[in-house]
């Protein structure tokens, strides 16, 4: 049952990943730092205790607060969502294997398979969130961004929360998650190709 719980965890913060790619490794962070040594209230696998250390924890505090920040400045959360696509994937297999089970059979092949769930999960978030800001950027030019940025910072806090709380039930939220971000995916040209064309032009007459 460990080890469900813990592979629910590790895939719920590599979906919360795909709305903000430090918070859920803050999160983690937090976590193990006030786990100590012992690590008894965390489900991290040996080898990634460093997360803990104050240094780790000052730094992601830091990308945490920029990350956030950015999203809020004009324009700059268009160009943000270009780095952080690649990075979200990045970090979401990483928190994936960061969770997993020591014990698993077929370990290599499990390890290969969390990953890139993790990965995945991270990607298919973060894809449908730049596809929800090309929306807003297309349809108000910017001005609803914030609020996006808003619903996608709730988002990552709230998955995070759920991740290291209670991971079964994070696990069902990535379940959902998904299906509207696939959904989203698959849309997408039609839905940008309606958002352009209710775009208001101003005519050169």
């Amino acid at each position: 049952m460990d080890e469900v719980v813990a592979i629910a965890a590790g895939l719920g913060l590599a979906a919360a990943c795909g709305f903000r790619v430090f918070l859920p490794l803050l999160g983690v962070s937090l976590i193990a730092y006030g786990a100590g040594e012992t690590g008894e209230s965390l489900l991290l696998s040996s080898g990634y205790g460093w997360l803990g250390h104050p240094g780790v924890l000052i730094a992601l505090s830091v990308a945490t607060v920029d990350e956030i920040g950015g999203y809020y400045i004009p324009w700059l959360d268009n160009v943000l969502d270009t780095l952080t696509t690649p990075s979200a994937v990045v970090a979401g297999a990483f928190l994936s294997g960061a969770f997993m089970p020591e014990s698993a059979d077929s370990e290599s092949l499990r390890q290969l398979m969390l990953l890139v769930a993790g990965g995945g999960a991270a990607g298919a978030v973060q894809g449908a969130s730049v596809v929800a800001r090309a929306i807003s950027s297309a349809t108000t030019g910017g001005l609803a961004n914030p609020v996006l940025a808003t619903g996608e910072l709730g988002g990552s806090v709230v998955l995070t929360v759920i991740a290291l709380m209670i991971p079964l039930v994070a696990a069902a939220v990535v379940v959902v998650l998904l299906v509207v971000a696939i959904r989203m995916l698959i849309k997408r040209p039609v839905t940008l190709r309606r958002a352009s064309d209710a775009t208001p032009r101003v005519s050169s007459g």
